[in-house]
């Protein structure tokens, strides 16, 4: 390869998207920052509005051919454990810093696979890059640029340890309610817990998960219970984060767990609840030959690159570009059990690897 990403200009660049607290809804400052040195490297940027504040950023070929292929990362994290210590730390190889995984390496690897691409002249490949807001909440940025652009195939530098995934999980975000009789807290046997309720309730659910034949992924993410005070609360309300294996059905599963809500209705007593689905999306499996696997494959393999497929056990941009016609796959920098952690950090190496994976990819279409 003639063209090659330079490390010292790319662990810049990361240093300085990591220092830029850029969490879900409050992204305009790296969003400034990011366009302005895409536009000094000579490439031409789209800003896809998402809201009266917040864009997606794009780079499209020039041409009149569309891209066969889009490059894409969000530039959001989850918020800071620490508003004071937040920012780039590096120890060795090891990055450390609130999005160093999820995503900021994979989008910094992206923008220098970009960077090249714009300094090497010649006919640009037909490959767009689409770097996206609000993944962490309810991935609007990903929503809009399906509504606006259409790419058969794209690449998500979600963190996956630099193997590929050809596979990814569905994803169900279910809400939870129930109600009871509020009294005051001193004499609660007046009163009807929904809290307490809740607890059973969720107890059953706990049981039907960890019995599901097809490795359900089962997380309690929020549980509330109103009013306040010195009372026994009347509602109470919980969000779950539920993941199912690419083989599983959505529709299906949705059907069952009414049933197990709907049954602990005769099991708990007073149990008053409302059960909600608020984002679905169906996992998916692409196939392992083809065209353009054959391609990430080689570059891959040229780089050293682990070549052994497995599926992405999280929820992404990729499960929206799916239900819009595009096929995602995962591959990027960093390991997935270290993003929304303390600690969250990243193989500087392995962000070179992703941007020469990137780049090698993108020259071979």
């Amino acid at each position: 390869m003639t063209t090659d990403v330079r490390p010292e200009r790319l662990r810049n660049l990361l240093n300085e998207l990591v220092d830029i607290y850029s969490p879900s809804g409050k992204e305009e400052e790296v969003l400034d920052y990011i366009e302005a040195y895409l536009r000094g490297c000579g490439l031409n940027v789209v800003r896809q509005e998402v809201d009266e504040n917040r864009s997606n950023l794009l780079v499209l070929p020039e041409d009149a051919k569309p891209p066969m292929l889009a490059l894409v990362g969000h530039v959001d994290t989850v918020a800071a454990h620490d508003l004071d210590d937040y920012g780039f730390r590096a120890e060795g190889d090891t990055i450390f810093g609130l999005g160093t995984t999820d995503m900021k390496g994979g989008c910094a690897a992206m923008i220098e696979a970009f960077t090249v691409l714009a300094s090497a002249g010649g006919t640009f490949p037909p490959v767009a890059l689409a770097l996206l807001v609000g993944e962490e909440e309810d991935n609007d940025g990903s929503k809009t640029l399906v509504r606006d652009y259409s790419f058969p195939w794209a690449v998500v530098g979600e963190p996956t340890n630099m193997t590929p995934c050809l596979g990814h999980y569905g994803y169900v975000e279910a809400v939870l309610r129930t109600r009871g009789k509020r009294a005051h807290s001193s004499m609660p046997e007046l009163g009807q817990n929904a809290i307490e309720a809740m607890l059973r309730l969720l107890l059953s659910l706990t049981d039907y998960a960890s019995s599901a034949p097809y490795g359900l992924v089962y997380n309690i993410r929020e549980l509330s219970g109103f009013p306040g005070g010195f009372v026994v609360p009347d509602t109470c309300e919980a969000w779950l984060d539920l993941h199912l294996p690419p083989q599983s059905g959505v529709d299906v599963f949705k059907s069952e767990l009414a049933q197990v809500v709907e049954a602990a209705r005769h099991d708990i007593p007073y149990l008053d609840v409302d059960l909600e689905f608020e984002d679905t999306y169906n996992g998916y499996r692409l196939p392992a030959e083809g065209a353009f696997v054959t391609k990430l494959r080689a570059a891959s393999e040229a780089l050293s690159l682990p070549w052994a497929p497995q599926d992405f056990r999280s929820h992404s941009d990729a499960n929206v570009l799916w239900a819009a016609g595009t096929a995602p796959i995962v591959v990027g920098p960093g390991r997935l059990e270290a993003a929304h952690t303390p600690e969250e950090s990243v193989s500087y190496d392995q962000v070179v690897q992703a941007a020469r994976l990137y780049l090698r990819l993108a020259l071979s279409l």
